[in-house]
């Protein structure tokens, strides 16, 4: 279901993302002093008095960008503006109305959708005097303080206000119509948020393209293209996925500047609050630290992985997949259980089979066993190949059950954490990857003492194998 899109434009540096951020509550646009950060759409969805809406972060009109993007980034203005329910000109209280504001005003009159005239940076009463000046554009005035979180019920409420001139009234109890309120019995179903991570330049903003059919992000060869993390919805058989593009990973010694410090660290954050990670590579290029060092941050946080080599075509005449995989086992081998596809993002090759792999790995890490089946599976894993003594003493497993999932969670009470070595663990993990549910996920095996159970030289600390 598409919503009211509320686009949110104006010239470079008077606050569009800080407003962004501010209405939705979090942090999701980067925000800096430098000029033309924001370069693609950034979208959110905020719940309203019943009502979703599509917030849309754009770039600054007018930048003039120092990778020569600045062509892309009217684009993705111009197609923010098309699709706008309603457009937020946000200029700048302080510097009061410039030659880029005439111009940006100029370009808004083109539109159907009806505009506000946000005066931000209004962080006082004699600032927010100052927004008479932009009554000579001719649309409703709202001033507000990002900063000083002032504004936001009177901006909220005229967004509100301009949404029927759109939606039309008539619609409004319309179970189809994506602007009339929900009732409390109305659920959504909750979308699949996958991750597409990897280093500068492997071809994940091309695949993004691809699998929308659009130009949703930009892409380009220039490193560094991508400098925030972008939600981006898109629908196979019938079903409503998230992708995150995210900033290309780089060593962590040439992350110097701020800017450089936030996107990595959105990325990171993107991977934590995925449901599925797609790590790409480049099928032309050899695995380096970078690789490593993002592979690592995807196995602490126990994330379902699929390994993406991206750019087939480049190779497929040259090398059989299997020695690519094989390479890639060798590099990660305690990751054995990843599966891993071959695509080419720039014609979709081979993408509904990954995005439908990753909706398996999503099922996988979501998936339940029974204790009594857990417990069963546990003891004829004992009994075939029982753990060696520990100091003359036998480890015991009382019962298993299993505790969370995202990842799954299995704990196995037990009389001491430390007489099962970390290979023994390991077998037991093979064994519950053959036998259960979630064999390409990432499981968490928890030993704990069980109180009252023998307690000599016991240790009351939980071990994750």
């Amino acid at each position: 279901m598409s919503y009211p899109q509320i686009a949110i434009v104006g010239r470079p540096n008077v606050g569009k993302s800080s407003l962004f951020n501010w209405l939705i509550g979090d942090r999701i646009s980067i925000v800096d002093s430098v000029a033309g950060v924001t370069r693609d759409r950034i979208t959110y969805r905020l719940e309203y008095e019943g009502q979703t809406l599509e917030l849309v972060d754009t770039g600054g009109i007018g930048v003039v960008d120092r990778d020569d993007l600045s062509e892309h980034i009217e684009r993705q203005i111009q197609i923010a503006l098309e699709s706008a329910a309603v457009a937020l000109f946000v200029t700048d209280a302080r510097e009061g109305v410039t030659s880029l504001d005439e111009v940006v005003a100029q370009r808004l009159r083109e539109l159907s959708a009806p505009v506000i005239c946000v005066v931000n940076k209004a962080d006082t009463e004699n600032e927010a005097k100052l927004a008479i000046d932009f009554y000579q554009f001719g649309w409703e005035i709202v001033t507000v303080s990002a900063l000083q979180k002032r504004g936001r019920s009177a901006l909220m409420d005229a967004i509100e206000k301009n949404l029927p001139a759109i939606a039309g009234q008539e619609q409004e109890n319309d179970s189809s119509n994506p602007t009339r309120k929900k009732t409390s019995d109305e659920k959504e179903e909750r979308e699949m948020r996958i991750a597409i991570v990897g280093r500068r330049n492997v071809g994940k903003s091309t695949f993004i393209n691809t699998l929308t059919n659009e130009e949703r992000v930009i892409a380009s060869p220039i490193p560094g293209t991508t400098r925030d993390s972008i939600d981006v919805r898109f629908e196979m058989d019938a079903k409503t996925f998230i992708a995150i593009d995210t900033p290309g990973f780089r060593k962590r010694k040439s992350v110097k500047a701020d800017l450089d410090f936030y996107s990595v660290t959105r990325a990171e954050r993107s991977i934590r609050m995925a449901d599925v990670v797609l790590m790409f590579f480049d099928c032309s290029q050899q695995i380096g630290k970078v690789d490593k060092q993002l592979v690592g941050y995807i196995e602490r946080h126990n994330k379902p992985c699929i390994f993406v080599v991206n750019k087939w075509d480049l190779m497929a005449e040259q090398m059989p997949t299997e020695r690519w995989a094989d390479y890639l086992r060798e590099t990660f081998a305690t990751l054995w259980y990843v599966p891993i596809i071959f695509v080419t993002g720039l014609t979709g090759k081979n993408s509904k089979r990954l995005v439908n792999h990753a909706r398996m790995l999503y099922h996988q890490s979501r998936s339940r066993t029974s204790t009594a089946k857990l417990n069963k599976l546990i003891m004829a894993a004992l009994e075939y190949s029982p753990p060696p003594l520990y100091y003359h003493r036998k480890p015991k497993i009382y019962y298993a059950t299993q505790t969370e999932v995202q990842p799954p969670e299995i704990v196995l009470f037990c009389n001491n954490p430390d007489m099962f070595a970390a290979d023994y663990r390991r077998y037991l993990l093979g064994v519950l990857r053959d036998e259960l549910d979630f064999g390409e996920v990432p499981i968490r095996l928890v030993f704990k003492k069980r109180e009252g159970g023998d307690s000599e030289n016991a240790s009351d600390t939980q071990r994750k194998a």
